[in-house]
């Protein structure tokens, strides 16, 4: 590179970045911030450990009987299928029964979660269970939920490294085990909840994704379709363990 070509290349990157602090400068001024960023930061960490909620919808706010009932139903008009059980060790034979109707290998690539690890997948000997991420020749994943959001029937997950993002979007068949005690009634319930467990900022995860059923698009001449981003089908075991949401739990 000849010493005219470098100066050129230094001008337009000196230019680039004169330009983008105008820009952001101009930001400021409109927002009245100043340009001490301690100030910013102070100021967003506020917000952040008060976060101010807006109007909650009322149709949520309901005994926790009727936030699950309302979340399956919810969930359900959203082409999810969800079997109810009465415990944890009736989970492997669901799962089992899912894969049955819809003549699936009996192979399943499952997130390293405690609750999951933890359930007696001895009791179904012909189940192949294997832990980690999800890859693209896995058919069926089984994850946790952090929350299930009554208003919508929608699914709350964070990615960790116990629940890693893949497994929601990679595989086919997404299986989500999840207890009745983690539905709440709204979003912002939910976050209250992350927040609790999680504590400072600092803590949160690279993503918190949002699930409402199957992954589907209208795109071409209006058709819907499934499969089209994620899993063709999402399905629920949902838990039975008492009316009493839990607090900061997952």
């Amino acid at each position: 590179m000849s010493d005219s070509t470098a100066s050129n290349s230094e001008a337009g990157n000196s230019e680039t970045g004169n330009s983008r602090a105008r820009i952001f400068a101009s930001l400021r001024r409109g927002l009245g911030e100043t340009a001490n960023d301690d100030i910013r930061h102070t100021a967003v960490a506020a917000r952040i450990a008060n976060h101010p909620r807006n109007r909650i919808p009322l149709r949520a706010q309901l005994p926790h009987a009727e936030q699950v009932a309302l979340f399956v139903a919810k969930a359900e008009a959203l082409t999810v299928s969800i079997d109810s059980v009465a415990g944890e060790a009736d989970v492997p034979a669901r799962i089992a029964d899912y894969l049955t109707r819809h003549n699936l290998p009996a192979h399943l690539r499952v997130a390293p979660d405690p609750l999951l690890q933890n359930l007696p997948w001895s009791e179904r000997p012909m189940l192949q269970v294997e832990y980690g991420p999800g890859r693209s020749q896995d058919l069926v994943s089984v994850t946790p939920a952090f929350a299930g959001i009554a208003e919508t029937g929608t699914l709350m997950l964070h990615s960790s490294p116990a629940t890693p993002t893949t497994l929601h979007f990679v595989p086919d068949h997404h299986i989500v085990v999840m207890r009745e005690s983690q539905i709440t009634g709204t979003l912002e319930e939910a976050f209250e909840r992350l927040r609790q467990k999680l504590g400072s900022v600092e803590n949160w995860p690279r993503t918190v994704n949002f699930v409402s059923g199957p992954s589907r698009t209208a795109d071409i001449e209006g058709v819907p379709v499934l499969g089209a981003h994620g899993p063709r089908r999402l399905h629920i075991v949902l838990i039975s363990d008492g009316t009493a949401p839990l607090q900061g739990q997952a």
